[in-house]
């Protein structure tokens, strides 16, 4: 590489870095988001350079890349214009199990065309096994991520054993790395073994770990996609990559450890516990549960609403299911109108995926100062006159706080059960992914709004106008 592309790249870098610091806010979000764009555009026409065609294959290999830039180029645009927002869990899962994809097939070719020629050193086998590994088990775990989400497996499928089993899967394919790397560096088979054992291993991984994990295993296996590319970059020699890649992997890791931290919990307890293995939506006993449930009517709501001076609405998966974030936007408005100081509380593993909510709401047009981070609401949440709880559960459940025996125990949650009032808008007594019942439910303060969310928020919004 001359001095040239690689300055280029330097530079790329930069707006890579430049890109990611922009997305740490919702307004500046949008242009982080095209400055890492024009950045991985200026990589690609740079690469384009370095790139050696054998001649006798140059033009089917021109046109089996132009083709795929078309075809990638095409179903990326269809895919991003066409998903809901509601879905975009899934297209950040099925988008992030294709780069793993593609990462372990660069370091697939890599190695068995060095196995052709018998040229391959030692120094370049380990991040060929590492890119290889990482990106085909972040492929098949991504997949399955994406399968759970679009609910196609309501229940984790787990059996006594599975962790003893993955154990020994991933001891048989480090025995396998260590082979290729330190005794017989072009045995394809044992190549082609491990690739098969890593894509079983990312389901078997994943499968068992349930729904309310999913934001964490998301960004787990975003981290395992970033440091695969990072892998390849040093197969191919290729800085843009490196960087990249390790950008990714590093912030995707402080991520979930964030993630983890929010919800009181190691990794491994994500990984190998069993907190998200309740299905969801069951019904509950109310077992240490004291109070009763007292359902509330929206006119009523409304009026509760209009005369509080202080609002804080706590969005949930239940909002995004309904996609009811435009209703939540007009409700706000109008409380606005009467001279309410409306704010939005924002769990850090609400919804999905993470940031699920603040991308809801910042699609319905919601101003950003707004919104308010877990942290800097609880501390004024006895001054709140009305929290409205919209389809959250478990990230409001007072039991976090006070129940040692439950399994959220030590979760930080949003302390809705300190507001005067609370107005919980939800289907029915159903639990959460925890699995658990929700002790704000019973609280004297606490008043149950049943219906569909968008169906209720429509409702409120006509008698909070009328008011």
């Amino acid at each position: 590489m001359n001095s040239t592309l690689a300055f280029i790249f330097i530079g790329v870098a930069v707006l890579f870095i430049l890109g990611m610091k922009f997305l740490s806010s919702p307004k500046t979000a949008r242009n982080g988001n095209l400055i890492a764009a024009l950045g991985m555009l200026i990589a690609f026409f740079a690469t384009l350079p370095l790139l050696h065609f054998a001649p006798h294959h140059a033009k089917l290999n021109v046109i089996l890349m132009v083709a795929g830039i078309v075809v990638g180029l095409i179903l990326g645009a269809i895919g991003a214009y066409s998903v809901k927002m509601t879905a975009m869990p899934q297209m950040v899962a099925a988008f992030n199990g294709l780069g793993g994809g593609a990462a372990a097939l660069v370091a697939s070719l890599e190695f068995l065309r060095g196995a052709q020629t018998g040229s391959i050193a030692v120094i370049e086998t380990l991040p060929m096994l590492f890119a290889m590994l990482i990106g085909s088990l972040s492929f098949s775990g991504s997949i399955i991520a994406f399968l759970k989400l679009e609910g196609k497996f309501e229940k984790p499928y787990t059996f006594p054993g599975i962790n003893i089993l993955n154990g020994l899967i991933l001891l048989t394919m480090l025995g396998l790395a260590g082979y290729l790397i330190f005794g017989q560096a072009s045995n394809s088979t044992a190549f082609i073994v491990m690739f098969a054992l890593a894509l079983i291993f990312g389901v078997a991984m994943v499968m068992p770990i349930g729904g309310a994990d999913m934001p964490v295993v998301i960004s787990l296996l975003n981290s395992f996609t970033g440091l695969a590319v990072a892998g390849d970059g040093f197969v191919i020699h290729n800085l843009s990559m490196i960087v990249a890649g390790t950008l990714v992997g590093s912030s995707g890791t402080l991520l979930t450890l964030l993630m983890c931290r929010a919800m009181n919990r190691p990794i491994t307890n994500v990984l190998f516990g069993a907190f998200g293995s309740g299905s969801g939506g069951g019904e509950a006993s109310a077992e240490g549960v004291t109070g009763t449930v007292k359902p509330i009517q929206a006119d009523e709501a409304a009026l509760l609403l209009s005369y509080a001076q202080r609002v804080v609405i706590v969005p949930g998966y239940g909002m995004a299911v309904a996609q009811a974030q435009h209703q939540v936007r007009e409700l706000s408005d109008e409380l606005g109108k009467h001279g309410v100081e409306v704010q939005f509380a924002i769990h850090p593993v609400a919804g999905r995926m993470p940031g699920h909510m603040n991308v809801l709401l910042a699609e319905a047009n919601v101003p950003y100062d707004q919104l308010q981070e877990m942290d800097a609401i609880n501390p004024s949440m006895d001054r709140v006159g009305v929290c409205l709880v919209i389809g959250a559960n478990d990230v409001v459940n007072p039991a976090a706080r006070e129940q040692k025996s439950s399994p959220i125990y030590g979760m930080p949650i949003i302390e809705a059960d300190r507001a005067k009032i609370v107005i919980v808008m939800k289907r029915s007594m159903a639990t959460g992914f925890a699995g658990i019942q929700n002790h704000l439910f019973y609280r004297d303060n606490t008043r149950m709004l049943f219906g569909d969310a968008k169906a209720s928020l429509n409702a409120l919004i006509a008698a909070v106008k009328a008011s």
